[in-house]
């Protein structure tokens, strides 16, 4: 039999991306003394949207706030807490970067180049959506 429920993603993430002179920079973040690198991205509570949720992840996971651009790149599946969660990503476009925030004693964030960022991302399923960010960064991004 077929399943035809429809189910929205419980997840929601945003891929953070600012212009510095005339370059564009991703934004990555990681747990401390990790080698994994990811993108904010958390589970969407009661009432919430997936794009609220992705604002409020890259604040409390990264310290940055700002704009989402455009509807979402896609989504991705990975596997936590024995089930599998789907995760919708969009671009985000970063006005904001505090020293501080929620999550500054065990996280990490580092801005880079886009070909670094998708060498750090090789095996992250957000890897993909990595060149459609670029694209939409250059037309959007002042």
């Amino acid at each position: 039999m077929i399943n035809t429920r429809f189910v929205l993603p419980q997840q929601a993430a945003a891929i953070p991306v600012r212009k510095k002179s005339s370059t564009l920079e991703v934004c990555l973040i990681r747990r401390k003394g990790s080698t994994n690198w990811g993108i904010p991205k958390g589970s969407v509570d009661p009432g919430d949207t997936h794009e609220e949720t992705a604002l409020k992840e890259a604040w409390e996971e990264a310290g940055i706030s700002g704009r989402l651009i455009g509807v979402s790149l896609g989504t991705y599946e990975y596997d936590k807490w024995d089930m599998t969660l789907e995760v919708v990503v969009y671009l985000m476009e970063v006005l904001e970067q505090h020293p501080t925030w929620q999550e500054v004693g065990f996280r990490e964030r580092r801005w880079m180049s886009f070909g670094e960022a998708a060498t750090l991302l090789a095996t992250h399923p957000a890897r993909v959506f990595l060149d459609r960010a670029k694209r939409l960064s250059s037309d959007s991004i002042g």
